[in-house]
């Protein structure tokens, strides 16, 4: 994950708490987005991504049995340029880390869960583009259903590993959905950049909401920024705030 550049106060009239599309996204259900049998394949371009874009619907998945891929593009060991606590080094082994217990907190099976990382360097991934296409196409399969974010996320790394993940998915046979992520912190003047006609909208019940919530705490090297050399949280306050949505959204 990477840090807003737009205002991260929770009051501020962003898409995601203001636009009023959102009241009107028609309902989808699991199995009409993973029909039974299928695989569900999320990939992340940071640690961390996998839980924002779709936390509750791996829930979900795993509670009905779905088998499950994970990839990791990069380690997001450059999310503290420059740092002293948090160097490349020591986020290189932390962050994964960190994904493990995030994992471990929405419940899911550990201990058969299918989960590769790639050792991309973040922030450098549009130029790496050709190189993560063919590294996810590797681990798909057709019919599987293949989940990533959104190519018009605003966030260089989001976007390249959507139409990475998206050209991928089209190779092999495999049905690709987007899932935006920064793309709900715009301002609220920005919601018509928004394909709402795409959109559909994933209910999840409130346990579900909660572990989702607290997943997202597992990421302790993100919560807090460094404002003494510039950098802010990766996880600031309205993100999290976001999380306790009872919905995901996808576009399909």
């Amino acid at each position: 994950m990477k840090p807003l550049t737009l205002s991260d106060s929770s009051s501020s009239a962003q898409i995601w708490n203001s636009a009023p599309q959102l009241d009107n996204i028609p309902v989808i259900n699991t199995l009409s987005l993973v029909p039974a049998g299928a695989r569900a394949v999320v990939i992340a371009p940071h640690p961390g991504d996998e839980v924002v874009t779709c936390g509750g619907l791996l829930q979900l998945l795993s509670s009905l049995g779905h088998p499950l891929q994970l990839l990791s593009i990069t380690d997001g060991s450059a999310s503290h340029p420059g740092s002293r606590q948090w160097s490349e080094k020591r986020l290189s082994v932390f962050r994964p880390q960190e994904s493990v217990e995030a994992l471990r907190r929405l419940g899911l099976p550990m201990h058969s869960l299918k989960w590769v990382r790639g050792g991309f360097t973040d922030n450098a991934l549009c130029e790496q583009q050709a190189q993560v296409t063919e590294f996810i196409s590797r681990y798909l399969r057709p019919g599987d259903v293949v989940f990533s974010t959104w190519r018009g996320d605003g966030n260089d790394d989001h976007e390249a590993v959507g139409r990475a993940s998206a050209q991928a998915a089209e190779q092999t046979g495999a049905t690709f959905h987007d899932v935006p992520v920064w793309a709900w912190h715009w301002p609220e003047r920005d919601q018509q950049l928004i394909p709402w006609e795409r959109a559909r909208k994933l209910r999840l019940d409130t346990w579900t909401v909660a572990r989702k919530s607290h997943a997202t705490h597992a990421y302790a090297s993100q919560l807090k920024g460094e404002p003494a050399i510039g950098i802010a949280p990766m996880l600031p306050p309205v993100i999290l705030e976001r999380m306790r949505l009872p919905y995901e959204i996808v576009f399909v």
